[in-house]
């Protein structure tokens, strides 16, 4: 009987899973303009008639590891893997300590005994990776939600960074992705993380959490 090993990281930087994220948002507005007394509203469409839009673009990966709440949240499931990881091991160590046990003294016992004996620590040990995989799917159900979180959460700011400063398309730049060239000039990964950073500061309750640890006990 092998001992169960739980070996996964729970995010691994979230990279792998939001590696491939990718967001486009064509966003209006509208500016005012005071002439002698008179509004003159400017909207997206006419200056697209004018061949006069304003796009910039983010590195997708930098916004999201420089994201206080990603890098939180991430260090918290991180933390929670290790506990599983320990309480597996100890469990693991629990169960080769039982089997060693009926090896030394399986022989004085009755047939009977011994397959009974048998058919109980195979069932403990099938529980045991039961109980493992449950821990992994709760981290892996865990990790998508944040990345759900951060996903939304940056694409909603985003929304308001590109009306506050004027811009009508903001576009994701990856590696392998649709943007392989771009003016560093329209680059706007830096004023988009620090105020994502600077919203979530000044208000983290807004913020909706991560899900909270639903592991059943056995």
């Amino acid at each position: 009987m092998r001992p169960v090993n739980f070996n996964k990281s729970p995010v691994k930087k979230g990279l792998q899973i939001f590696g491939a994220l990718c967001f486009s948002a064509v966003l209006f507005y509208s500016c005012g303009q005071k002439t002698e007394g008179t509004s003159v509203a400017s909207t997206s469409e006419e200056r697209a008639a004018a061949g006069d839009i304003k796009i910039a673009f983010v590195y997708t990966d930098s916004v999201i590891n420089n994201y206080d709440y990603f890098k939180k949240k991430s260090e918290e499931l991180t933390e929670k893997g290790k506990r599983f990881d320990t309480d597996l091991q100890s469990r693991a160590r629990g169960l080769e300590q039982e089997v060693a046990t009926f090896q030394q003294t399986g022989g004085n016992m009755t047939l009977n005994q011994q397959r009974a004996k048998q058919e109980e620590l195979m069932q403990k040990e099938q529980n045991l990776y039961t109980y493992r995989n449950n821990l992994m799917q709760e981290l892996s159900a865990e990790e998508a939600k944040l990345m759900n979180e951060v996903y939304e959460q940056v694409q909603s700011y985003l929304s308001e960074y590109a009306k506050e400063n004027g811009i009508d398309v903001i576009l994701s730049n990856t590696r392998g992705g649709a943007v392989w060239y771009a003016t560093e000039s329209i680059d706007v990964t830096k004023g988009v993380t620090e105020g994502l950073n600077k919203k979530f500061n000044a208000n983290p309750s807004a913020v909706a959490p991560a899900a909270a640890d639903t592991t059943a006990k056995k």
